[in-house]
């Protein structure tokens, strides 16, 4: 049997709390903060998921464990935001970038069998046009001095 969605909201106040090891006033401390965002159950309950425990979790160690305060949790979501953002970016730009050298891989081919094709053997002045098959090669014209 699996578990609810990460995201689905499951908790109530008081459950989350619990999970997260802190108390439901610093729950809504943190929503009105913006630093969390419970769901609403059609009687406005908040309900939290476990997507929100874990963010709770994250704010309790980086204010707990490593001393920050609420602005600067704010600021390490908003820079974790922004990194997760550029990750997706530079991911569509490589895709990008394969489909490009893939294409002009193609066309660089394409462009290199007509250019073969319309290639003529140069030979120099005097010297006649043989088919290679025959092997049979003239001597160069000498030139005059």
């Amino acid at each position: 049997m699996r578990g609810p969605e990460p995201d689905r909201g499951v908790y109530m106040i008081s459950v989350a709390a619990q999970l997260a090891g802190m108390h439901p006033q610093t729950l809504r401390i943190y929503e009105s903060r913006g630093l969390i965002s419970p769901k609403r159950s059609p009687k406005q309950t908040r309900l939290y998921s476990q997507e929100d425990v874990e963010r709770l979790q994250r704010i309790q160690e980086l204010t707990s464990e490593l001393g920050m305060n609420l602005a600067g949790v704010e600021r390490v979501f908003e820079l974790e935001q922004e990194l997760e953002r550029m990750a997706r970016r530079m991911a569509a730009l490589e895709r990008q970038a394969d489909r490009a050298r893939r294409e002009f891989e193609g066309e660089l081919e394409r462009v290199q069998r007509e250019v073969k094709r319309e290639l003529v053997r140069y030979e120099a002045p005097g010297q006649s046009l043989v088919r290679r098959r025959h092997a049979v090669r003239l001597a160069p014209t000498p030139r005059p001095r």
